[in-house]
């Protein structure tokens, strides 16, 4: 059967752009092997919001008293939160189906396997298109080390039936980091490893110092410039760890594996249709999302680049747009992208970080301001974290590169300000316009 557009993954990029493409009047499949939604539905960012508004309930009502409520609190129940949330991405899932089937997608289910540029073959089926779009995901990557399978990864730890007493994760990225905030909040004794001496080692130095101070304030153990190599069980069933100095940490009775994740591209062919990958296996593409070989594309996950559930979207759609919609010109600019690192507080950052700003315009031409604060919401709390808010500059004209936010709400107002870097602001417009006050935003439109 021959579709103009064969879309293989049915998660977040996937969903866009074969939606869309079917609402320029393309003919559409979409082949899943799972669930719809991909990871960021099923077993990433949204579940994961679920879990750290929880988190966050549980700081709110440890500040109640502060704020003169008289509030006794009772132990989480862990198993009704689950199902609640369970419950919402199964609604989810049947929602994606509908939209699919109301814009006229045609979901096909099974695995996909390339046999040719533009051939697929799933099950008996062989299926052909002018264009296909490979947008497959990621899944996590779990280190070949003695002990392995004692740990879980973040899949795992959505499908846990109770909350852990003590938790190892390794790895202090964006999945460790999160993960490791929630099950503070919650309750959980937690040990973070990583290899560095800060954690989200890839942000800017001062955001990771915050997001460093912070988790210690939460409780958690932070055993930095640590690599496990082994782990094992002990005698009392539970999981001790060893680092690569030696040193051993035991008691676990949850181990979590957050260090990375793979492009999902076994069994699908790309020997057979001549696609080139790089050397972690992502699949290769040029700004236009093309593949090297003409008619196949790729978005999201699979290709490593701004491994984002909206960057995955957005890509997605504007290939759509230039394939089927005669936007001849439509790609994803992936130049100041904004991103929240869901921790506790959120992180919120866009543009470059002060090293990048360096390394790309000169350090002479670089220039930063930064501000230390306590958000009003602690005025009367007796726990206090401190907000950090960073503004990186260049240039004569100190155009805004790089905005970089530790705190609480940090999250909702990163959005706000992405849209003025890439408008081009610099920093007299943002002296220029009127502070909002009391707020944690006006510091960085105050700032001197």
């Amino acid at each position: 059967m021959r579709y103009d557009y064969l879309v293989i993954g049915g998660g977040s990029g996937g969903l866009a752009s074969a939606r869309r493409a079917a609402q320029q009047g393309a003919r559409v499949a979409l082949i899943e092997r799972g669930r719809l939604g991909g990871t960021c539905v099923n077993v990433g960012c949204v579940p994961k919001k679920i879990m750290w508004n929880a988190a966050a309930i549980a700081e709110s009502l440890r500040d109640a008293r502060g704020y003169g409520f008289d509030v006794e609190v009772g132990a989480l129940d862990w198993p009704r939160l689950k199902l609640g949330r369970d419950a919402y991405i199964a609604r989810l899932n049947g929602l994606y189906g509908e939209n699919l089937e109301k814009d006229g997608v045609e979901l096909i289910e099974g695995s996909a396997e390339l046999i040719g540029p533009h051939a697929v073959r799933v099950g008996e089926r062989e299926l052909a298109a002018e264009h296909v779009l490979l947008a497959t995901g990621s899944h996590p990557h779990v280190p070949k080390l003695p002990g392995t399978e004692l740990g879980i990864t973040s899949d795992g730890f959505f499908e846990l039936q109770k909350q852990p007493e003590r938790v190892a994760i390794v790895g202090a990225g964006y999945v460790g980091v999160e993960l490791a905030g929630v099950f503070a909040a919650l309750g959980s004794h937690v040990s973070l490893f990583f290899r560095h001496p800060l954690p989200m080692n890839h942000f800017d130095p001062f955001i990771a110092s915050a997001v460093n101070e912070h988790l210690g304030e939460a409780g958690v153990e932070l055993v930095a410039n640590s690599e496990p190599v082994a782990a094992e069980l002990e005698a009392s069933g539970r999981i001790a760890v060893t680092c690569a100095d030696g040193a051993g940490y035991g008691g676990f009775d949850c181990l979590l594996w957050a260090t990375g994740r793979n492009p999902n591209v076994k069994g699908l062919g790309l020997e057979s249709a001549g696609i080139a990958q790089d050397r972690m296996l992502h699949i290769m593409v040029d700004e236009w999302q093309n593949t090297n070989v003409e008619g196949v594309h790729a978005i999201g996950d699979v290709t490593g680049r701004w491994m984002l559930t909206p960057v995955a979207i957005a890509a997605g759609r504007r290939l759509s747009d230039r394939l089927f919609g005669g936007e001849l010109e439509a790609r994803l600019d992936y130049e100041n992208v904004p991103s929240v690192v869901f921790s506790h507080p959120p992180v919120g950052s866009v543009g470059l970080t002060e090293t990048e700003a360096c390394a790309r315009f000169g350090a002479d031409s670089v220039k930063t301001y930064t501000r230390r604060f306590t958000n009003i919401y602690h005025a009367v709390t007796e726990h206090r974290s401190l907000t950090y808010v960073k503004l990186v500059v260049v240039g004569e004209q100190e155009r805004v590169a790089g905005i970089h936010v530790v705190g609480r709400g940090a999250d909702e107002l990163i959005q706000g300000f992405a849209v003025a870097v890439r408008m081009g602001a610099t920093k007299r417009d943002l002296d220029r316009t009127v502070a909002i006050h009391p707020t944690a935003a006006e510091e960085l439109v105050t700032l001197r």
